[in-house]
């Protein structure tokens, strides 16, 4: 199972940490993480233009089963990742860290919000998820883009 990873990206990569944690937590319950500024943006090594990064993002989070959405620090492309996700049919999955504000509009499209302290915290929601879309029959696999 795939899983797309949103989060407030920074050029310094202040929050490479927890970035890294909360792939290693999804990971640990069987989830392969795909995250933009890791995967396509290799940490800021690789510069693209805002279309290409869309484009390139869109299709990324097509060929997931699943978007978590780190609402810890709001950022419009978020908005944007979640809204796609959602209008593609991918459960949306949203997270922030405890005393977060979290959005109606976003809690309108989202399967479940989840607080953490730590990322490890997540580890039980993130394992309910596998089980449940494992137990699932999918009506639709992500796309391969």
């Amino acid at each position: 199972m795939k899983a797309y990873l949103g989060i407030k990206f920074h050029p310094d990569d202040r929050n490479r940490e927890t970035i890294e944690l909360l792939s290693q937590t999804l990971a640990s319950c069987g989830f392969e993480t795909l995250c933009v500024r890791r995967d396509l943006e290799r940490w800021g090594a690789v510069a693209m233009s805002p279309q290409q990064l869309m484009t390139r993002t869109f299709e990324i989070i097509r060929a997931c089963h699943l978007a978590v959405i780190d609402l810890t620090e709001k950022g419009v492309g978020l908005g944007i990742e979640a809204g796609y996700a959602y209008a593609q049919m991918i459960p949306v999955i949203t997270i922030a860290r405890e005393g977060s504000d979290i959005s109606d509009t976003l809690r309108g499209i989202s399967q479940g919000v989840y607080y953490y302290r730590i990322p490890a915290d997540l580890r039980g929601c993130f394992m309910r998820l596998m089980l449940l879309n494992r137990d699932q029959v999918r009506m639709r696999e992500p796309s391969e883009s």
